[in-house]
């Protein structure tokens, strides 16, 4: 079982950075892969990135590649997305969630936990 909790959204300007942080409890963190997925309102949850459970492998989202970094602190249970050159349509409530076995994957239905998500708004 892992439990997740999401922090450090907040609002922000359009070319501006935040760092969102997911604090896991669980034994089993530091062999799950972590992602990081967004939903923006009347849309669909969608991906952003995820990290294999060494952190030597990453995955981005198109959207995302080069302005997003994923990363994690298995000896603080904790996966960390920092946000960079921010905008507009990043607009939208981030979640984090886990998965068991080795493979990054993409599609929500592939990850068994979940947090209960941060709010990130980028202004123009």
């Amino acid at each position: 079982q892992v439990q997740l909790v999401e922090s450090g959204g907040g609002l922000v300007q359009a070319g501006g950075s935040l760092r969102l942080s997911c604090a896991a409890s669980g034994r089993t963190f530091s062999t799950s892969v972590m992602g990081w997925f967004r939903q923006a309102p009347g849309k669909e949850r969608e991906f952003v990135a995820a990290i294999n459970w060494s952190g030597s492998n990453t995955y981005y989202a198109d959207s995302v590649k080069g302005r997003f970094t994923i990363s994690r602190d298995n000896a603080k249970n904790t996966v960390y997305l920092q946000m960079n050159s921010l905008k507009p349509e990043d607009t939208a409530v981030y979640y984090c969630a886990a998965r068991s076995g080795l493979d990054i994957e993409v599609f929500t239905t592939r990850y068994d936990y979940w947090g209960q998500g941060t709010q990130v708004t980028v202004s123009p």
